[in-house]
């Protein structure tokens, strides 16, 4: 059967440029375009298969797999954010709108994301590049006739960009889309902290410390952590685990530390895939001031900027046939780098 792709997309690579997403009339608020999509709207139905992937290290990540790989156009590898999965509205409803257009789509979840305590102490963090860098090698491996691109969203936007630039000649994944990164982990920490989003950090906060203690309860964690059970129920912000749990257990000295070697606004220059990063301005997770300069772009990357879109929104339509404007751009995106002439059925 033929296959038409669309025309290709026209970036422009090395440029911040404005984005052509308008939200509704009545989603203009962040928070109305942040919180929607998570709890309001409808999620797309998927069929998906899951797989276990054995590190190097003796531990694991889950995978979960969407459409047949040997039958599609291509396959994208997809990172969800902090303390997300499969079941994050983004990553359902990207997953399900790319095997649409005919593409597979592999998520890897981060170490303790999958539904299944690690084997390690050793988790996630923005800046931990080494089990996707492994995970995107296997995939080469395994598919080594079949294209391949990448997206991420938030914390998994900015390990995606981090990992670009520390593997410039990097020839698995021709192009990348980075949705609604923190560009300075300082900033967003101290912007979260603030207002409405304590709401958000709330929410994701609890997550994490159920997470490590059911952890710690299963894995002996040695002297690799200084604080104990009643201290972690008692964090209050991102920054207070991360100065306890993320920094010490990943080598890091502190949570400054963690955040000025982490965060993805420093390695945007040298990243040689083409790479398209979709921002809002009025996302609650963070604050306008983390944008980067355009002298610190490479000339690889687009940097697409929106007054509005919330975090990881992005939405269009009426109320009650709301769409995500980030599908057809990244519909639009890809196409160029996966398009084939025939598709076997």
């Amino acid at each position: 059967m033929s296959v038409q792709a669309p025309p290709a997309d026209k970036v422009r690579y090395g440029e911040i440029v404005e984005s052509d997403f308008v939200p509704p009339w009545w989603a203009r608020n962040r928070h109305v375009q942040t919180i929607f999509p998570r709890f309001f709207q409808k999620r797309a139905k998927v069929d998906l298969r899951k797989e276990k992937l054995a590190l190097p290290d003796g531990d694991f990540v889950n995978l979960v797999w969407l459409g047949d790989v040997k039958r599609s156009l291509g396959l994208v590898a997809m990172f969800h954010g902090l303390e997300g999965s499969i079941r994050s509205h983004y990553s359902n409803d990207m997953a399900a709108n790319l095997v649409k257009q005919g593409y597979a789509v592999v998520l890897m979840h981060f170490r303790g994301c999958g539904g299944e305590i690690n084997t390690k102490p050793r988790s996630y963090h923005s800046g931990e590049t080494e089990d996707a860098w492994y995970f995107l090698n296997w995939l080469e491996r395994k598919f080594p006739e079949t294209k391949k691109t990448a997206i991420g969203f938030s914390l998994g936007a900015n390990m995606l960009l981090k990992l670009l630039s520390e593997h410039p000649k990097q020839q698995i994944i021709r192009a990348a889309m980075a949705v609604s990164a923190p560009f300075k982990l300082d900033v967003c920490s101290l912007s979260i902290n603030q207002g409405f989003s304590r709401v958000y950090q709330a929410y994701l906060l609890k997550s994490m410390v159920k997470n490590l203690l059911l952890k710690m309860g299963a894995i002996d964690f040695g002297n690799l952590i200084k604080v104990n059970e009643s201290q972690i129920k008692a964090f209050k912000s991102f920054r207070d685990f991360d100065q306890h749990v993320t920094a010490p257990l990943h080598g890091f000295k502190d949570a400054d530390d963690y955040y000025k070697k982490s965060s993805a606004g420093l390695f945007l220059g040298k990243i040689a895939t083409p790479t398209l990063v979709l921002h809002a301005k009025d996302d609650p997770f963070m604050h306008e001031s983390i944008l980067p300069d355009v002298t610190n772009l490479s000339p690889s990357v687009c940097l697409e900027v929106s007054n509005k879109g919330g975090h990881v929104g992005f939405m269009q339509g009426a109320p009650w046939r709301p769409r995500i404007w980030m599908h057809q751009r990244a519909n639009r995106f890809f196409a160029s780098f996966m398009k084939l002439k025939e598709l076997n059925q």
